[in-house]
């Protein structure tokens, strides 16, 4: 792809995120939104108006069969994020598609063997990632600068009122805690500590079998990380990190736009950063330039790290006996 053409984006599944992601979309340069769908047409015409897109469709099909887009964001229920992802790459359409990936490691497997076969660009929208505030944190951990991580505690939790109407609750939509924010504390210990040598993990669950709470530990040579995610409770959404030689914070929220605190010697330092937007315009400016240097993989969320992080996902889930 050319470098000064300008990217036209698509996005399936129109809810909350999509809403933000359209939002970032907008302050991004070289790329406009071109069309959206929804299963509902009303609802596709006023996210349509809301942001300025050309097109409104009231199926998803007919957006990837679309000749003029460029890339598709997915923002859909967990469980279709296969289907549509497969969908969109058989039609040569560049995938950005929402975290968690997929419902399970197989799948995972699939929309990536699926996107090697059709010489087409997939990534996982893991927004955190792309954040300059957690690559920061990843430069102090590679840097060693306050030598290695001996402890990590992570937490998401927030007070959701039980309603089946809510995707959260609902398991066949891989809804529950894990799978929708455990993934975040379980993303930090992978990407910052690497693979755990071995996992514990209970569970607190919905009279629907949805998990309500977990709880995990990830052991590693030298460490520990304590990881919590829950729909019972709010809890401080922080990452804070144990070095031989420092403590570093990520405040609330740890998985969005934040500042760091780094106590070392009884002196407390923290750094802002510059967000602006809601953050979704990092993984925009990355996957954009991913098309445009025509990469089918990313470099900072490769396949393999979103291997590892739903292959990580299925273990907790065993540990916990939930089955989706």
């Amino acid at each position: 792809m050319s470098a000064t053409k300008t990217i036209k984006w698509g996005i399936l599944g129109l809810g909350k995120i999509a809403h933000k992601f359209a939002s970032d979309l907008k302050t991004v340069s070289g790329c406009e939104l071109h069309a959206v769908a929804s299963r509902n047409q009303e609802k596709a015409d006023e996210f349509a108006q809301i942001f300025q897109a050309t097109i409104a469709y009231d199926s998803y099909e007919k957006l990837a069969k679309d000749p003029e887009i460029d890339a598709i964001y997915i923002a859909t229920p967990h469980s279709l994020h296969k289907e549509l992802s497969i969908l969109c790459l058989q039609h040569k359409k560049a995938v950005l598609c929402e975290k968690a990936f997929a419902m399970n490691y197989n799948e995972v497997s699939e929309m990536i063997q699926v996107a090697k076969e059709n010489d087409t660009l997939l990534m996982e929208a893991l927004w955190t990632r792309f954040l300059p505030h957690y690559q920061f944190v990843i430069d102090v951990v590679n840097s060693e600068k306050y030598g290695k991580i001996q402890k990590l505690e992570a937490d998401f939790g927030f007070y959701a009122p039980y309603d089946l109407l809510n995707r959260v609750f609902r398991k066949e939509l891989g809804g529950g805690s894990l799978l929708d924010i455990g993934i975040y504390p379980i993303f930090v210990a992978l990407s910052t500590l690497g693979v755990p040598e071995k996992i514990e993990a209970k569970a607190t669950f919905f009279e629907n079998g949805v998990d309500s709470s977990c709880s995990m530990v990830f052991q590693y040579a030298n460490a520990k990380a304590y990881l919590k995610s829950t729909l019972l409770e709010n809890t401080p959404i922080t990452a804070k990190f144990h070095f031989e030689t420092a403590v570093l914070i990520i405040n609330r929220p740890f998985h969005g736009p934040s500042n760091v605190t780094i106590l070392q010697n009884y002196v407390e330092e923290t750094i802002e950063f510059d967000y602006t937007v809601h953050g979704y315009n990092y993984e925009i400016e990355h996957f954009n330039q991913l098309l445009n240097s025509n990469n089918k993989e990313s470099n900072l969320m490769t396949f393999e790290f979103s291997k590892t992080l739903m292959k990580t996902l299925d273990a907790v889930r065993n540990c916990i006996g939930l089955k989706y």
